[in-house]
Formats: C-alpha cells, structure tokens, sequence
C-alpha cells in the first residue's frame, strides 16, 4: 500500500501545483512500470479522493500541525492517508504503518515519526476534529471560496445540493445503440450477464456498480457506450433526420458524434483542434461501425478548414470551465480560478459567431456546456440572442430541459450541463 501512498502524494501534490490529474498519473504509471495492476488502481483511487476532499483534509491536517509543513511530499502524503482514516476501508493501523513507510522517500530524518504522531493524533481526537469544522465552509464542501459563494448566488435553492452532488461517485450509464435494439431488452441481457441495472430511458442504462468495459455485454461490437445521461440530450436535442448535412465542433473524444450518427443517416463533419484527440474519435467510430469525415481544426477560425457548404445542423459542445463534471475530474476544483470563466465566455462567444456563418437559413446549432455557471450557460446565449437578429432560441425537446431552461443540475442520474437550441430565421 505504501507504494499507493507515495504515488498518489505526488500526484496531488502535482495536481495542488497546477497539473492535470489524469496526464499526471499516466506519466507516474509509465515510470513506475513495474507497479501492479492493483497498485495502480489503489493510487489512482487514493489521488481522487484527496483531491475529492480536498478542503475538508487541508483543514483538518492545519487543526494537527503545530505549524506548517515546507516538505511538500510528507504533507501530500498526510493528506492521503488523512483521506483513507476518514473515508477509506482499510484497518486504521495498517494505513498509518504503509504512510510511515511512504515517508522514509522523504530520507528526512524527522519524517516517519511526524507522520506516525500526526496520523495516530487524528484517530484519538477524530470526533473532536470534525466536529470543529462546523461552520467551515471550504472544510464542509470542499470546493474554494469563490466557487461556493457563485453558486449560492446564482442558485439560492439548489446551490448545496450541487455542490454535494459534486463530491459523489459518478454514475456509470450506458447508451444503447438505437440500430440494435432499445434500453429495455438490452436490460435483461444485462440480468443475464449478473449485471444489475436501472432502465433511465429508452436508450440509457445505469449500472449499479461501475464494471470494466470488457465485461459489458455488446461494448466492444458497438452494441452499447459508456456515456452520462446528461450528455446524451445532446444529439436528441439536435433533432437530426436522414440526408442531412451536420458539423460536430470540437467533437473529441466521439460520444456525441457517435450518438448522431446511431440516430439518422446524415453527413458529419467532426473536428478537434487536436490530432491525438481525433483519433479517439476515430477509434469509438470504428467500434460503432460507423462513418464521419473527421477533420483536424479549430472551430474558432471555420475559414481554415470549411468547404464553404453549409450544414443543416451544428453540435457546438464548447470548451468550458467544466464545472459541470468535477465528480468525474476532481482536480477541476483546484485547477479552475475564476477569472477563468471570463477567458471562457470570450472563447465560447467567438466559437458561437464563427459556426453560425456555416449554418444554412433554417438549420438549427445546438450550444452545449458541461458547466454550471451562468455567465458561459444563459448569460452567453442572451448576449448572442442581442447581436443576432437572425437567431431565435427553440423549445427543448426534453421535459426536464424545458423545465430548468436549458440547465441540467448534476445530480444522481447524470452530471451537469447546459444545453440551447438556436435556429436561423
């Protein structure tokens, strides 16, 4: 375990520094080729739950250092195993004595005894810590201040529940392939299969306990995809049907795509501005047994790669803060600052004039976040509303939708996001 422990210190502390968490592990794996598959599930579980819980640890760990700590490693390391005390299963005794081990890296002198005392401190005083953080509201929610305090502002009566929402396990949904069948017979064959399963829609699936793609059933024939029930509006909103002509922007890495085309017959053009991306798409397409013109581009600057032929519809999932998703990339909380989200609506608002060039007289462009904050969801879409006199804003297709305007909360069945139905009048 303590090879876990180490790992995973380093990668939060990468992560606290700047990083992305998934590019982190992959280059920790790729050095510590040797690890077992085990161990590298172990770390991987471990780095996303620290940073998961992040504040509620940094604050608890603060409360049992006398002062802080100038070694990085040991209080990264702590907060590991600070995370596996509150929230993990193993014994208590064996994650202290693996974290002693994990901090003689270190080879300071003082390491292993600060680790054994700070950690065994935490399980005598563990109540009265915990109870000391009432009141503490990076502590309780674990998200930063400025992310609190936005969406108690921008919604008064959800605002806690989302947040929460933010800190689960996400869901493992799946997506039928309407050209093999539907939801409710592919259920069974999940049953069959020792799966258990929940029906969401008559395309979508939710697992009960997440599972290795190998072992869903029709995964690698195409009959099925990994994919969130939110994000699967997508491409029913888009409202395609058979002979069109349609434009995925920023289409990577192919779920939607992939969605698109399970639903009609049409022409897609995808793009993304990177190439590696791409060719994820081009591998989900090939599982699908499906077909789409994909195209290196960057859908800020159409002129670059548009044939000049307009298309019927436009899928524009724009990039984002990604506030929407941090139960899946937990390190998102700490990565994001938010005078990032006005870098975003600059970029979303430039994506948004470019593409509406390449829409034909009225043919619909579907604007798309995985973010919760106004100022890239409705605000956006108000601004483009006031300089376009030829867009108008359509009813959503999906109850729930139409009922939220356009915005999904995250929440058990599915993450969230943001969703527009713009056409050319």
């Amino acid at each position: 375990m303590h090879i876990s422990q180490q790992l995973a210190a380093q990668a939060v502390g990468q992560v606290l520094a700047g990083r992305n968490l998934s590019i982190v592990l992959e280059d920790a794996f790729r050095r510590h080729h040797a690890i077992t598959p085990q161990q590298r599930a172990v770390a991987q579980d471990l780095s996303y739950g620290t940073l998961r819980f992040y504040g509620r640890l940094q604050a608890v760990l603060d409360m049992l250092l006398q002062k802080p700590l100038t070694d990085e490693y040991i209080h990264h390391l702590l907060l590991v195993a600070l995370y596996q005390l509150s929230f993990d299963r193993a014994a208590s005794h064996t994650v202290v004595n693996q974290a002693v081990l994990a901090a003689a890296k270190s080879k300071k002198s003082w390491a292993k005894g600060l680790v054994n005392a700070v950690l065994r401190n935490f399980l005598r005083q563990q109540s009265e810590l915990e109870g000391r953080l009432q009141g503490n509201e990076l502590a309780l929610y674990s998200y930063p201040g400025w992310w609190i305090s936005k969406l108690r502002q921008q919604y008064p009566q959800h605002w806690q529940a989302m947040l929460e929402a933010g800190n689960q396990h996400p869901p493992m949904t799946l997506r039928v392939n309407r050209r093999h069948g539907n939801a409710s017979g592919y259920l069974e064959e999940l049953h069959g299969a020792g799966l258990s399963a929940t029906l969401l829609s008559e395309e979508a699936v939710v697992l009960e306990q997440p599972t290795p793609v190998g072992r869903i059933p029709g995964f690698s024939e195409g009959r099925v995809s990994v994919q969130d029930f939110g994000a699967q509006l997508a491409a029913l909103e888009l409202d395609v049907s058979d002979g069109m002509r349609v434009l995925d922007a920023c289409c990577a890495p192919g779920g939607k795509t992939g969605h698109v085309l399970e639903l009609a017959d049409v022409s897609m053009t995808a793009i993304d501005h990177d190439p590696q991306r791409l060719q994820r798409v081009r591998e989900n397409l090939d599982r699908l047994h499906l077909q789409a013109d994909l195209i290196t581009g960057d859908a800020a600057t159409p002129d670059n790669w548009w044939n000049g032929v307009p298309y019927d519809r436009i899928l524009a999932d724009v990039p984002c803060t990604a506030s929407g998703i941090v139960r899946r990339h937990v390190d998102i909380k700490w990565l994001r600052r938010e005078q990032d989200i006005a870098s975003f609506t600059r970029q979303q608002a430039v994506i948004l004039q470019g593409l509406w060039r390449l829409l034909a007289k009225g043919g619909k462009l579907l604007y798309v976040t995985c973010s919760v904050f106004h100022e890239e969801n409705q605000q956006q879409i108000d601004q483009f509303l006031h300089t376009q006199a030829d867009a108008r804003l359509l009813p959503y297709r999906h109850a729930q939708l139409e009922l939220t305007k356009g915005q999904l909360y995250p929440g058990k069945e599915h993450d969230g996001f943001f969703y527009a139905l713009l056409q050319k009048v």
